[in-house]
């Protein structure tokens, strides 16, 4: 392949251009902020899910006291009702009498298990309770340093495309370059990610490798116009005033 030597320097400006969007494409890759959101969004969830467990046992404690609670008064209402039954002389017989007055203090014991019951749900709910809004509060904290991750990789992201788009459009206006030269340009960089290097010092820049004699002597036999190539890694190598010939 020929090409003018002229077209094939253009190629080192296209390929700094091209490195300097594989470095941006790699930034945008490799933002501290997206594996930070990353893990604060798990955060989020897990909070959010323990939550809701939180608040489910609550719930749970809530009806359980409401039960509790039924249960007291139905006992209580019970107890009030023989007590009334009691005092106003409608039993005259002794042994109602003994019955009835046992009953009560049968009630009344069971009426204080049953408050007790209640005071010990009581403390579970206000334990859960407060661990929801623990649980609430942590979430809500993260979540706000999610938002601000966030907005920074937004404002990260945003600087990286208009760096990308200002290269974009340098490479745009490079003018001059060969269709075939450009299509084996292309070729090569989707190879190895960069598809020209100078020829500096007898050095191919592209791999670092000192070429051999003999490949310097081929390459300085070679015409002006011809389109060398690294033996080592086969990329286009450009020819300059550095190269060392």
């Amino acid at each position: 392949m020929k090409a003018a030597p002229e077209a094939q320097k253009r190629l080192l400006d296209l390929a700094e251009l091209d490195a300097g969007l594989d470095r941006l494409r790699h930034r945008r890759r490799t933002l501290p902020e997206l594996a930070e959101i990353e893990e604060l969004s798990k955060k989020v969830a897990q909070l959010a899910t323990q939550a809701i467990g939180a608040e489910t046992e609550a719930g749970d404690l809530a009806r359980d006291q409401a039960k509790a609670e039924s249960d007291v008064d139905a006992v209580r209402t019970r107890a009030e009702r023989d007590q009334n039954r009691l005092d106003s002389g409608q039993v005259s017989s002794p042994k109602d009498l003994a019955s009835l007055q046992s009953e009560i203090a049968s009630l009344r014991r069971r009426q204080g298990d049953l408050e007790e019951v209640v005071l010990e749900i009581m403390e579970r709910r206000e334990a859960a309770d407060a661990q929801v809004a623990t649980l609430k509060s942590e979430r809500d904290k993260v979540s706000g340093t999610l938002a601000a991750a966030e907005d920074r990789r937004d404002a990260a992201l945003a600087e990286i495309d208009k760096d990308a788009a200002e290269l974009q459009g340098k490479r745009a206006s490079i003018a001059g370059i060969p269709a075939d030269l450009l299509a084996l340009y292309e070729k090569l960089r989707e190879q190895s990610g960069v598809g020209a290097a100078m020829l500096h010092g007898g050095r191919c820049l592209g791999c670092r490798t000192t070429l051999s004699i003999a490949d310097l002597n081929r390459i300085r036999a070679a015409a002006p116009d011809e389109v060398v190539r690294c033996e080592e890694c086969r990329r286009i190598l450009v020819r300059t005033a550095e190269s060392g010939l």
